[in-house]
């Protein structure tokens, strides 16, 4: 496996089809987020912009392989272990994306409550950004798993379900993405760090079981 994640990551490194969803992170960001807004404010934005970064990611790491050199890979390592490698490089990189910006925001943002009036420690709550972090990093893996080959072949199709399926997973009430997120901007009301380990159990359950659907199929439909 991790010769196969090796070559999945120069795969992506190379093709620098990274590039579009890394330049639409960057939009969010500095849409949502600004120096001396409140930090818990700022890292759950900065969380929650993760996610349909994650999801692309996960669509361009599966179409990233031509297809002459999946069935070469999928012959000398089997079809679900080349995919899994796969889905193993996007969140990677979905998760180092978000610690750097977790990072940025807890340096530019204003350590205190959104009234301004309660101090939040910044260690803290950069600790607690980078659980939302990597829960929205699971659930966009868990989103781009099951909206790109082998579960759903056509762009006509995969694309519109993989937008829905992101915004539906940090506004539907019980998703991973909304608790964690939603922990954040009610932490920053009361100037209380949210700590809460339930939102990363419960994505790494839907990502892990979203995978094994995904590799499962790989053997039985061609690309």
């Amino acid at each position: 496996m991790t010769a196969l994640v090796r070559y999945q990551a120069a795969l992506l490194l190379r093709s620098q089809r990274w590039l579009p969803p890394f330049v639409l992170y960057a939009v969010f960001l500095g849409i949502g987020v600004q120096g001396g807004q409140p930090v818990l404010d700022s890292l759950g934005w900065a969380a929650a912009a993760l996610l349909p970064v994650g999801a692309w990611l996960v669509r361009i790491c599966v179409g990233n392989e031509p297809p002459a050199a999946r069935g070469v890979v999928a012959a000398a390592a089997g079809p679900a272990r080349a995919h899994l490698a796969c889905l193993l490089v996007a969140p990677a990189c979905a998760t180092a994306l978000g610690v750097a910006a977790t990072v940025v925001v807890t340096l530019i943002s204003d350590p205190a409550s959104a009234d301004h009036r309660t101090r939040v420690p910044p260690l803290p709550a950069a600790g607690a950004g980078l659980l939302a972090v990597l829960v929205c990093a699971l659930l966009g893996t868990a989103v781009g798993a099951l909206t790109a080959w082998p579960v759903l072949r056509s762009p006509g199709r995969a694309v519109p379900a993989l937008l829905l399926a992101a915004l539906l997973a940090l506004v539907v009430t019980g998703s991973p993405a909304q608790a964690a997120v939603g922990g954040l901007v009610t932490g920053s009301q009361s100037g209380e760090v949210p700590v809460s380990a339930l939102p990363l159990v419960a994505a790494v359950l839907l990502a892990a079981a979203a995978t094994a659907v995904a590799c499962a199929l790989t053997s039985r439909r061609a690309p």
